[in-house]
């Protein structure tokens, strides 16, 4: 019987992530592999799990690592090999497997690696990973009948990545920076009308042109060039594993998730009417009227992509999207955050409406909010001070003001401002808006206040 205990701070809310050597090991890997196998099986899901990896320097070692564990635990390993998540999300569905793991430290430093899961056609997080670690900490047997086979599952995908897409007319530039969705987005765009760059297609671990997270405004930086050289429509960016998107219009402003996500939806609700579509917790009230005024019941839900996944098969939303780049389609695809099919239906949608995401960024009212600030809590300690600063909101704010579904948001007469905890830093994340600039000063303020009542120093910006 094998034994395993992982280290405490790569159990995450959302999947497993950590530093590979230092807090994550190739017996992990394996570890994960033989407990996610017995677990799957004795949970009645079969035997059948997909695999896949991104392009980190660690990922072909922690894949292989993992295969060898989930056929000790008696899975049916089908490896798809090298792709974007959002590949391996594709590849559960059609080859009806009971389970999906993609290694992956998304956009994470090169140095992190990680595991991306799914049971039963539902994300396997939070309590679900927290009795992964206690069943694989208790001792696992192995199991006979494991084997592993290969299946190229890109050209299927790539087909329904293209089906029915339109970009007659455009002009888009799509910037891979080097993550694993690069060789996807070539095949795909040679397929489309209009005319397309590709930047670093190339899978490089190392990520040397820039960071892969499209939502940090330094990284969509040579983007945003290369849409104003090109004289381009809109410029498409993707995090490391291709399921985050980051989208620059024509005029090179970026476009947060919360705002895509309201402008697909004006294409979207009126399909679904009355359907709820969902934002998450960091979301615009802008963003949220425009997705009633389309036909669309909004509501705000906890972010995470994994939460999202599952509040959309709960309440049957057709459409979610996060700020930090997780768009969620079910209208016409299958419902999991996939940056390409989300950049094709922008760039369809514009094609088929008339309106560009440059004129839908003119029309909308002006903004007085800020991005996402970062405020540095060590993992060990951010829940607790989230519990301190959730006392402080309720003794100082009516309680009809403070929505507590994932932080605390706190909803003024002049805005709104929040504080969270990151699942996948050793952060806590604020961001505020208002009606005005001075009304903006007034809400960090409070932020500042509450985060200081919890013991933490930060420097505003």
């Amino acid at each position: 019987m094998k034994h395993h205990i992982f280290d405490a701070t790569i159990l995450r809310a959302y999947d497993i992530r950590g530093i590979h050597r230092q807090t994550l090991h190739d017996d992990d890997a394996f570890a994960i592999g033989h407990t996610f196998a017995v677990m799957q099986q004795d949970r009645g899901f079969g035997p059948r799990v997909a695999v896949g990896r991104d392009g980190r320097l660690s990922s072909p070692a922690l894949s292989s690592a993992l295969i060898d564990g989930l056929q000790a635990g008696g899975g049916e390993v089908i490896d798809i090999g090298c792709g974007p998540t959002p590949m391996l999300y594709f590849a559960a569905h059609e080859l009806d497997t009971g389970g999906a793991i993609q290694v992956t430290g998304s956009h994470n430093p090169p140095t992190h690696n990680g595991f991306k899961m799914v049971m039963g056609g539902h994300s396997f997080f939070g309590d679900d990973i927290l009795a992964l670690g206690e069943t694989s900490r208790a001792g696992l047997s192995m199991r006979s009948g494991g084997k592993v086979a290969s299946e190229d599952v890109q050209p299927v995908y790539i087909d329904r990545l293209a089906a029915k897409a339109r970009a007659s007319g455009l002009s888009v530039v799509w910037d891979c920076g080097n993550g694993a969705s690069g060789p996807v987005t070539e095949a795909l765009v040679s397929r489309l009308e209009g005319h397309h760059k590709v930047l670093f297609p190339e899978v490089d671990g190392t990520f040397p042109n820039h960071h892969p997270n499209p939502v940090d405004p330094e990284t969509l930086d040579i983007l945003r060039a290369e849409v104003a050289d090109a004289r381009a429509d809109l410029g498409i960016g993707f995090d490391g594993d291709g399921d985050r998107i980051g989208v620059i219009d024509a005029t090179g402003r970026q476009v947060p998730g919360d705002f895509l996500t309201a402008y697909l939806a004006q294409d979207i609700a009126p399909r679904h009417a009355g359907a709820p579509i969902i934002l998450d917790v960091k979301s615009s009230e802008a963003a949220l009227r425009l997705i009633t005024d389309s036909g669309g019941k909004a509501e705000i839900w906890k972010t995470g992509h994994s939460h999202m996944k599952r509040r959309m098969k709960d309440i049957g939303a057709p459409l979610a999207g996060e700020m930090s780049g997780h768009i969620f389609i079910k209208d016409g695809y299958l419902g999991f955050d996939d940056a390409i099919y989300a950049g094709v239906r922008v760039i369809s949608q514009m094609v088929e409406s008339g309106q560009s995401i440059t004129a839908f960024m003119d029309s909308l009212p002006v903004q007085h909010a800020t991005p996402e600030l970062r405020i540095d809590c060590a993992d060990t300690q951010k829940f607790g001070t989230m519990d301190q600063i959730h006392n402080h909101v309720l003794n100082r704010h009516d309680e009809g003001n403070v929505n507590a579904i994932d932080g605390v948001r706190v909803r003024s007469a002049d805005g709104w401002w929040l504080i969270r905890a990151s699942n996948t830093e050793a952060a806590l994340v604020a961001r505020a808006e208002a009606g005005s600039a001075i009304g903006l000063e007034q809400l960090i303020d409070e932020i500042q206040t509450t985060l200081n009542a919890a013991g933490l120093e930060w420097q505003r910006p």
